[in-house]
């Protein structure tokens, strides 16, 4: 089990927690207003409306979203603080394009309340992540598995399309989901005692971890969608 190191620290450590956290989540909202902000437009906007059904726009964003994903995850430590901001900005840009589709599908007041309802969710996991003295290490590996295995069930549901296949997956994402919040929150925690003598390479992991709580917030949001949705 590892030992709780918030209880060793100073009043001053203290302050640069509750800072560096503060930092995390204003990239991570940052994010969230602008993929929001560019989904709005693009569905409002009828030339980038056509553009973004477009199967091969699709095929090449999803894969530049990966690709931005992988470098940031892989090169967080080796690149300058200044390219990491851009790239997270970047992919926020453009996972706001991909996520304008839901707009197509479904109306825009269960769009809302399941925003709303992904926020309230979101925000209690990660609030226990942060809070709890159990030690989530043990999730990671379980979680893990299960989002391999929700990726291979979608693939296979693509061919079968069944319905009850589609709530389970829907609903073990969402499981999925709120345990990956409180246990990445719980992480980033852990990172900053590791990194609190490092000032850059703590800026730098922030925005790692910014991406990291995006990546959770979105998913959940979007499996919540597919659960509760109701579609136009």
């Amino acid at each position: 089990m590892k030992p709780d190191l918030s209880s060793f620290e100073s009043p001053t450590l203290s302050l640069a927690l509750q800072g560096y956290i503060r930092k995390t989540y204003l990239w991570m909202v940052g994010g969230l207003l602008i993929s929001g902000f560019t989904a709005w437009f693009t569905v409002n906007t009828p030339f980038f409306g056509l553009f973004i059904l477009n199967p091969v726009i699709l095929f090449i964003l999803f894969f530049a979203e990966l690709g931005l994903v992988w470098f940031l995850s892989s090169r967080i430590m080796s690149i300058e603080i200044s390219t990491a901001s851009f790239l997270f900005v970047l992919y926020s840009f453009l996972n706001g394009l991909t996520l304008s589709l839901i707009f197509f599908v479904y109306a825009s007041t269960t769009i809302q309340n399941v925003f709303f309802t992904t926020a309230a969710l979101f925000a209690a996991m990660s609030f226990y992540g942060y809070t709890t003295k159990r030690d989530l290490t043990s999730w990671g590996s379980f979680l893990f598995m299960g989002l391999i295995g929700i990726v291979i069930a979608i693939i296979i549901n693509m061919f079968i399309g069944s319905s009850a296949l589609d709530f389970a997956i829907s609903l073990i994402g969402v499981l999925i989901f709120v345990g990956l919040t409180a246990y990445d929150t719980q992480k980033i925690k852990e990172m900053f005692y590791e990194l609190s003598e490092n000032e850059m390479a703590l800026g730098k992991y922030s925005i790692l971890a910014a991406l990291t709580l995006y990546l959770d917030f979105i998913n959940l949001f979007l499996f919540l969608l597919r659960l509760f949705g109701r579609r136009e």
